[in-house]
């Protein structure tokens, strides 16, 4: 069971504190935490640390860490789970993350806190039961707190759900339209080494899913290649012995949006791109040559590639070109940025041009690693496939899709 949870804002600062247990984690295990996030090695922090006397979880959502005490072993996923899915409701409520945003709707966060967890054990969960809880911020209700200052956002009445079997889902729940949706988002994480092959190439994927059908219904989910999937999680509505058994979802959607199951999947051969740069250096200049194209056709044409070059301290001034595209220069962060877009079909994109070192030095000892960023609509790239949706319990025709997007989140090319 869990202690308690903190919000840290990007720098360390304790925005907002929930206990739930009788004795209290004094705040100085926040600062213990910190100095021990920074004195580790980036991106090689465990999500789970054993502090002296207490285990710690942490996820960090738009530069806030949520942070989490217990006492006792437990399972990690499910402290780690609960904080994703705290992030995911208040992003939700507040249309978004930030240091602002928490302080301003200091009193909603904690309400939510208080409904989302009892005791240290999770509760409610679902932001369509908790909306009928605590009614979300907007701005007449701002105005009248500022005005009045005792404005509550407490509902009124006991929410729908409370009558239900289900504890995700009300009962008497009316649509006009019966449809159920599907979008199958995907992350590819791939890293190519200096001898222009494949180090790495994983891909991180999740299934999220907006419903709106009346009644209590009843939905399976069929997938023509579930073996390829590794570390699987699901949303509590989804029968996991159903999928131990046949490997198909089976469940009563929330009414709303909200993600059904994530995965991963490993040891890919392939990317849909290729990058290949060329990079020399003498006499003080590096000269730069990066050509990009389509490694294997996708079945979609890839809607954006942006390529990051990310400049050393050595490097004094830049003057790179591109034969399609735009290439950007922020002088802050030295990153040199080159904007594809889609590839032409008669050229190849080219990035050329020459760094000019800081006077002194005659060569670059140390290349740049590349980042490229990329996106297509309408392929999942993990070649995870949808099969068919059924629907039971619904009396009205109901309308139902599946359509994927990839988008790359870490492609690093050594140079």
């Amino acid at each position: 069971m869990l202690h308690c949870v903190f919000l840290l804002s990007e720098h360390g600062e304790v925005m907002l504190e929930k206990q739930w247990m009788g004795q209290q984690v004094d705040r100085s295990i926040c600062s213990w935490f910190w100095k021990q996030l920074h004195s580790r090695a980036k991106g090689h922090v465990p999500s789970v640390i054993a502090a002296p006397a207490y285990y710690l979880l942490h996820i960090v959502r738009e530069g806030i860490t949520f942070l989490a005490c217990a006492r006792s072993e437990m399972s990690p996923l499910l402290g780690i789970e609960f904080l994703g899915r705290v992030a995911d409701v208040l992003s939700d409520y507040l249309g978004g993350l930030n240091d602002d945003l928490i302080k301003d709707n200091f009193v909603i966060v904690y309400q939510l806190l208080d409904e989302m967890m009892d005791s240290g054990f999770p509760m409610t969960t679902e932001p369509n039961i908790l909306k009928e809880i605590i009614v979300p911020p907007n701005l007449v209700s701002r105005v009248i707190s500022v005005v009045t200052g005792g404005a509550s956002s407490m509902g009124r009445i006991l929410p729908s759900a409370t009558s239900s079997n289900v504890r995700w889902r009300a009962s008497g729940i009316k649509h006009a339209n019966n449809e159920i949706y599907f979008d199958l988002m995907e992350e590819m994480d791939a890293t190519v080494n200096r001898d222009g092959f494949l180090a790495r190439c994983e891909v991180y994927g999740e299934v999220r899913a907006t419903s709106r059908l009346s009644g209590m219904p009843d939905v399976t989910v069929t997938f023509t290649n579930p073996s390829i999937l590794n570390d699987v999680s699901f949303h509590p509505c989804v029968r996991y012995k159903s999928w131990e058994a046949n490997q198909k979802l089976s469940f009563v959607p929330p009414d709303g949006s909200f993600k059904l199951m994530s995965y991963r999947v490993k040891n890919l051969k392939n990317t849909p791109i290729y990058v290949k740069p060329q990079l020399s250096s003498g006499e003080g200049v590096v000269t730069v040559n990066v050509m990009v194209g389509i490694r294997a056709d996708p079945g979609k044409p890839v809607d954006s590639i942006v390529v990051q070059l990310p400049l050393p301290p050595a490097v004094a001034s830049s003057d790179l070109s591109a034969n399609h595209g735009t290439v950007t220069h922020n002088h802050n962060t030295k990153i040199s940025t080159w904007n594809i877009g889609r590839i032409p079909k008669d050229k190849a994109p080219c990035l050329t041009g020459k760094l000019h070192l800081a006077k002194g030095l005659d060569r670059l000892h140390e290349y740049p690693t590349l980042l490229v960023g990329f996106k297509i609509m309408g392929v999942a790239l993990s070649g995870f496939r949808n099969d068919k949706v059924d629907i039971e319990h619904v009396d009205y025709r109901s309308f139902k899709g599946f359509r994927a997007l990839t988008h790359a989140a870490c492609y690093e090319i050594r140079t």
